[in-house]
């Protein structure tokens, strides 16, 4: 039974790094300093397992200083519409990392994380605890599979 105090149930945050995949690449081949990869700690990052993927204010892709890669029809609650898709966005979270595409908000919209790099990464919202549930990597019980 849902009461008044319940109404923060199902809603979990993170704090998530991104850090740009092509400064990365860049610094290691020698062509940047270490100190010129460009990254960013987002507080109170939503998950959304109603989102697809990553999604980032167009001003923390500017600071981030990612690459276009195209441009697509996303469906949202007010219909469908364009929007941008960056690349070589890498995130760590929960102790994982991985390197997603990541779409574009609206101005003033804060990110959030969709299914696609949850599930890359072998992590499980836990809405009771309002916390992201790491799944084992090694064992039997590994989140990867190949089928």
């Amino acid at each position: 039974m849902y009461t008044s105090s319940d109404k923060s149930m199902g809603k979990v945050l993170v704090t998530l790094t991104i850090i740009n995949r092509a400064d990365q690449s860049a610094a290691a081949r020698g062509f940047i300093l270490a100190d010129q990869i460009r990254s960013i700690t987002l507080n109170n990052v939503l998950v959304d397992t109603g989102a697809t993927t990553l999604c980032l204010p167009s001003e923390a892709i500017a600071q981030l200083g990612l690459e276009l890669l195209k441009e697509v029809d996303v469906a949202t609650a007010t219909g469908l519409s364009k929007a941008r898709i960056f690349q070589d966005a890498k995130i760590s979270l929960c102790g994982r990392e991985g390197t997603f595409e990541c779409l574009e908000l609206p101005g003033g919209r804060d990110a959030l994380i969709g299914v696609i790099p949850l599930e890359a990464l072998g992590l499980e919202p836990d809405l009771r605890n309002q916390t992201l549930k790491v799944l084992p990597s090694e064992s039997a019980d590994t989140y990867l599979t190949i089928l």
